[in-house]
């Protein structure tokens, strides 16, 4: 029997086929300009000879699956560039800079073309691994060349320099030696724009509230006309002029002693060396009294009392033996002590008031001696006169670490472990030193770390 079922037309076929091409296309994102072809018709084929028909294919093949509404695209927010994180912290610090009273002029000059100096960063966060020794410091702050040009320096600003000694109590010689100490008498004191390394550190965020106030300090000087922006240059560190001051420094001790009206540690030298005394002057310099000088000490002497901390007067010192390294009768110093920079094998020096005075300058024993050590050579006197222990070693960073942590390990207090020589870990050694029977002048040594490594 013939099926009852009529066939469907050529065109009917089409359409459904175009159907469902239609809808799968539309639940499918194609992979290229060319449409996907269409599903094969099914066929049945009926009794007898009735030719193949084309059938509808069931509803389900041809009806797209049910979808919930397509979410509509998330935008996508890059994070800022560093370039635009910086301007960002720039343009919050200028409206902090405004409301502290600097003027809009003075910000612009400032800002304007401000530049994030990748190389500030580097430097400060890089810690040297090697430390070197008292001696190799000084071989070079206090070499023969330092001391010949000086020495010429010295006679050409000799008028400014005597100047500021008259006025401020503090030696020519001292003056000079710190000129020749930061920036070589002139010749290296930085060539990085202070603006722009000081933003940098504050953005840099390790120490930002320190470099904030410091760049706050620099905008000040900005705003008081005493230098220009461009002429405004120091270190990464953001130490400013021949004398390298920070900013707050400059605005605390900064002197126009040349009376032009402006305080020019970059180009007058009449300021440069006044700012450098009024620091020392207000930072409790003693007129007339030394810095230090080179001694001996008797034999059988206690290193344990060779601690900055244990402060006599010079003839106390002399009557327990200490006598000067050129013969001469010790000065008159209220409040002296001796200081070991390589321990009992190296020289000694008795150090008072006035060098202390300089590490308010710079807070470095190593620093202080080589200042006191080049200003007396500047002077034609002659530099130390006992041999330096130069087959030591100095401990690398990582040591000190290990020492440190060694000594608290055995109950030698050397406070918190952190690869640095400060008080609490010399004191630490020191008793260390005591307890096997060496002198306690707590001076670290190859020797001493590896003694205490086999100490059980």
């Amino acid at each position: 029997m013939q099926s009852s079922r009529q066939p469907f037309s050529r065109a009917a076929v089409q359409a459904v086929s175009l159907l469902a091409a239609m809808l799968v296309a539309g639940c499918a994102t194609p992979a290229a300009t060319t449409p996907p072809p269409s599903p094969a018709p099914a066929v049945a084929r009926s009794k007898g000879t009735t030719p193949p028909v084309a059938v509808a294919a069931p509803a389900q093949a041809i009806v797209a699956p049910p979808h919930a509404a397509p979410e509509p695209p998330q935008a996508v927010v890059a994070p800022p560039t560093q370039e635009q994180a910086f301007a960002a912290w720039v343009q919050d610090f200028r409206a902090h800079a405004r409301g502290a009273g600097i003027d809009t002029a003075t910000l612009q000059d400032a800002f304007a073309l401000v530049q994030y100096l990748p190389q500030v960063v580097e430097r400060d966060r890089s810690q040297a691994e090697f430390t070197r020794s008292v001696w190799e410091y000084l071989d070079v702050a206090v070499s023969p060349s330092r001391i010949v040009r000086g020495q010429e320096r010295l006679y050409e600003v000799r008028a400014e320099a005597e100047a500021a000694a008259s006025r401020y109590g503090v030696p020519a010689t001292i003056l000079v030696a710190i000129w020749g100490m930061e920036s070589n008498y002139g010749s290296n004191y930085g060539s990085l724009s202070v603006i722009d390394a000081l933003a940098t550190l504050g953005f840099d965020g390790r120490r930002e509230a320190w470099a904030r106030g410091q760049l706050l300090a620099a905008l000040r000087i900005l705003q008081s006309g005493d230098i220009a922006r461009d002429r405004m240059i120091g270190s990464w560190a953001g130490a400013m002029g021949q004398t390298q001051f920070l900013p707050s420094n400059f605005l605390a001790y900064a002197v126009d002693a040349d009376g032009d009206g402006r305080r020019d540690i970059w180009g007058s030298m009449a300021d440069v060396l006044a700012s450098t005394a009024n620091f020392l002057a207000r930072s409790g310099w003693r007129a007339g009294q030394p810095w230090g000088l080179e001694v001996r000490l008797p034999d059988g002497f206690d290193f344990a009392r060779a601690d900055t901390d244990i402060r006599q007067s010079s003839a106390r010192w002399a009557a327990e033996g200490v006598r000067a390294a050129a013969g001469t009768p010790l000065p008159e110093m209220p409040d002296a002590a001796l200081f070991l920079p390589a321990g009992a094998r190296g020289p000694a020096f008795l150090v008072g008031h006035n060098f202390r005075t300089i590490l308010r300058y710079n807070n470095a024993t190593s620093y202080a001696l080589a200042v006191g050590l080049l200003a007396q050579q500047l002077a034609g006197e002659p530099g130390v006169q006992a041999p330096w222990p130069r087959d030591l070693q100095a401990l690398t960073r990582e040591q000190v670490l290990t020492l440190q942590t060694a000594l608290n390990r055995r109950g030698f207090d050397a406070g918190t472990p952190d690869g640095l020589m400060g008080p609490a870990t010399r004191a630490g050694v020191r008793r260390f030193q005591r307890s096997i029977g060496w002198p306690a002048d707590g001076y670290p040594t190859q020797e001493l770390l590896e003694r205490l490594a086999a100490t059980p």
